[in-house]
């Protein structure tokens, strides 16, 4: 892995959202450092700030460490899931976080990864530690479980059917089987199939319920100017985000039945920094097409 071999997406709207809304002294940290093209970036715009770089891949973390070590000093690593490695901060000031909720291209391309439509394997595991994967999913879970994630997650209408015949062609060994069964169901697109492998992926690492506690824990150790920015590629995973921001920025908490506000008025915790969704530009989509399902939400803190 001599090459950089993931283009980070939205470079440019994640720096200038933090430039113009971030403290420029204190800790940043990214929850998914990946291969550390987000961390590069805000540690040159950013000299005061120092970086804390959470990833659970191993593979992807030695890279990453060996693209930031010009900032030696400045930079520390930890080796966990975000939503447990976030815990152990508590006690900084933390002036940003960025969280990118996706796979890098190079785990995507990666055959022995299990993630692509002609891998050998059945994986799909973010962390090659854990013990649930692709392969247990496919082939152990029941009807009625596979359904849930092909219709909650892949939104697909014809989850019953396709349930059905994974099901009657078990077991499967590798993607690319699990390619052609999905194939002779009629699921012949290629975004029809990657929605269902996505869905599948979800499920073996657990993504939106990681998401939804890296936002807890965020809320739980942020402080007055804190900025936090997520990027989704997922339409649920994007809701998660806009309605736990929404929340957050409500000055009533009271139920939507009372006559008149009892709680105060005073809960706003901070304000949105982005209306609506940034996406990518018509430039960067032509650079790198799998930015194109990318959404960049922001969050400022103002007050812990």
């Amino acid at each position: 892995m001599n090459e950089i071999p993931h283009i980070p997406v939205l470079l440019n709207e994640v720096v200038t959202l933090f430039k113009e809304n971030m403290p420029r002294e204190g800790y940043f940290v990214d929850c998914t450092l990946g291969f550390g093209g987000h961390s590069e970036a805000i540690l040159e715009n950013f000299p005061n700030i120092k970086l804390i770089g959470i990833d659970q891949d191993k593979e992807a973390m030695e890279f990453a460490k060996k693209r930031l070590a010009k900032f030696a000093g400045r930079v520390e690593f930890i080796n966990k899931r975000a939503s447990s490695a976030l815990q152990e901060l508590k006690e900084l000031k933390i002036s940003g976080v960025l969280a990118d909720i996706g796979v890098s291209s190079y785990q995507l391309d990666e055959i022995k990864r299990g993630f692509t439509f002609d891998s050998e394997v059945l994986d799909m595991r973010m962390n090659k530690n854990q013990k649930l994967s692709a392969y247990d999913v496919v082939n152990f879970y029941d009807r009625n479980s596979l359904e849930n994630i092909l219709k909650m997650y892949a939104e697909e209408r014809r989850y019953k059917k396709i349930a059905d015949f994974i099901l009657k062609n078990r077991p499967i060994s590798s993607n690319r089987e699990l390619t052609q069964i999905l194939m002779s169901a009629g699921i012949k697109d290629k975004k029809n199939l990657a929605r269902i492998f996505q869905a599948i992926r979800i499920e073996v690492n657990n993504e939106l319920k990681e998401l939804e506690n890296i936002l807890q824990n965020v809320e739980n150790l942020a402080s007055e100017g804190t900025v936090l920015e997520i990027i989704t590629f997922h339409s649920l995973e994007d809701r998660i985000v806009k309605n736990q921001f929404r929340n957050w920025a409500k000055k009533c908490i009271c139920p939507s039945e009372s006559f008149r506000c009892e709680c105060g008025g005073n809960n706003q915790k901070g304000i949105i920094l982005t209306k609506k969704p940034l996406s990518a530009s018509k430039e960067e989509l032509k650079e790198n097409p799998r930015s194109r399902s990318a959404k960049l939400r922001a969050f400022k803190f103002t007050k812990g």
